[in-house]
């Protein structure tokens, strides 16, 4: 719906002395300047160019009422209506940053902070990210309050970051962890109008031919890594959807995966290879798991670093030398069923992507077609 006839008013959240505040930021205009001294005590915040009032109910009641007729107000930076995404898995003990020792003079991570991230059920990596990069931001400007850091602050840290030449994936990072603070933890949505992410860069996967994935599967030092490896590539498995599966999710009658509550929440089914089958079948009577599939020492889960131990050892014994990581199974996994003839959205049904837009990228890497083109030199 257009307002071409009304004049505009964008609400913001501001946080100015530990109060949370309404932003009003229109162009110069005396019909709204005059309205505006109508409301309860505004005052001009000369860094944002926007006069700002207490933010209350009564108060945003009163602007509605105030520019009735007179000036749209557009409250898309003002309300909820894209939470942040939630990367769950059930491997998550945020509260281990509870228990770290600080230097004296180092302003940790709010308590608070740390208690959304866990009952939004984040990824532990995804924690430990998030605290990190926030730490790194109020650590930044030791000599001021948290509550007094505004935009401007947080244009010139993400500033720095890029010349300090950090990656787009760790600015990203950043500003995430600032977002989940003041969107989530203060509940201010949409607080950051004027933060430029940087672009995402178009990287293509990294692949294994179907040779490399089976001299890494028989370089693996033992039943119990061989079945790790397999696993990762016959079934398209993220490392953490590996170490979370049970013995209850093997489900050899339809020859399934269960993945459960896997990144994004979501459940789905995944193919299970006869040939693993076998070697599962052979690895359980030898190792006897009780609960999950793969355990470490006393029953517990296995450890994600070993699962990169097995992968990066097995590859260097099979003679393969570029850095070899257990998502470039998966990887692997995706691009060989393509080239094999198999629908795109069926891999997306079995990779868990939300969208085919992120399957996609294997259709750049699959060599299916490019082996039907004749070399002009042959």
């Amino acid at each position: 719906m257009k307002h071409s006839h009304l004049k505009n008013i964008t609400l913001k959240h501001l946080l100015i002395n530990d109060i949370k505040m309404i932003g009003l930021l229109f162009y110069p205009d005396k019909v709204i300047q005059a309205l505006i001294k109508e409301l309860p005590n505004p005052k001009w915040h000369a860094k944002l160019n926007m006069v700002y009032i207490k933010n209350t109910k009564e108060n945003l009641d009163l602007i509605f009422e105030k520019f009735k007729g007179v000036a749209w107000i557009n409250t898309s930076y003002f309300f909820k209506n894209n939470p942040l995404h939630n990367n769950n898995n059930n491997n998550n003990d945020a509260s281990l940053f509870k228990r770290r020792v600080y230097p004296t003079d180092y302003k940790k991570c709010p308590d608070s902070y740390i208690q959304k991230l866990i009952l939004k059920k984040y990824a532990l990596n995804t924690v430990n990210s998030y605290v990190s990069a926030f730490e790194a931001f109020i650590n930044h400007y030791k000599s001021k309050e948290l509550n007094t850091l505004n935009e401007v602050d947080i244009r010139a840290y993400i500033q720095l970051l890029i010349k300090q030449g950090r990656s787009n994936s760790a600015i990203n990072i950043c500003i995430n962890s600032i977002k989940f603070y003041y969107e989530i933890v203060l509940d201010m949505p949409n607080r950051f109008y004027e933060i430029e992410r940087p672009r995402k860069q178009e990287k293509l996967p990294e692949i294994l031919s179907k040779k490399e994935v089976i001299a890494i599967i028989n370089n693996t030092n033992n039943l119990k890594h061989r079945c790790i490896v397999s696993l990762l590539y016959s079934a398209g498995l993220r490392r953490s959807e590996l170490l979370n599966l049970k013995l209850t999710d093997i489900n050899s009658e339809r020859m399934l995966i269960h993945v459960k509550q896997s990144k994004g929440n979501k459940d789905r089914y995944t193919l299970l290879s006869k040939k693993v089958l076998l070697e599962l079948r052979e690895y359980f009577k030898l190792y006897k798991p009780q609960i999950y599939l793969f355990e470490g020492k006393k029953g517990i889960a296995y450890s994600a670093a070993s699962v990169v131990k097995i992968v990066k050892r097995a590859a260097k014994k099979a003679g393969i030398y570029k850095k070899v990581t257990p998502h470039m199974l998966r990887h692997s996994f995706a691009t060989h069923i393509l080239e094999s003839g198999t629908d795109i959205r069926y891999i997306q049904e079995l990779l868990g992507h939300s969208s085919t837009k992120t399957t996609e990228i294997y259709t750049r890497v699959a060599t299916n077609n490019l082996q039907t083109i004749k070399n002009p030199l042959d």
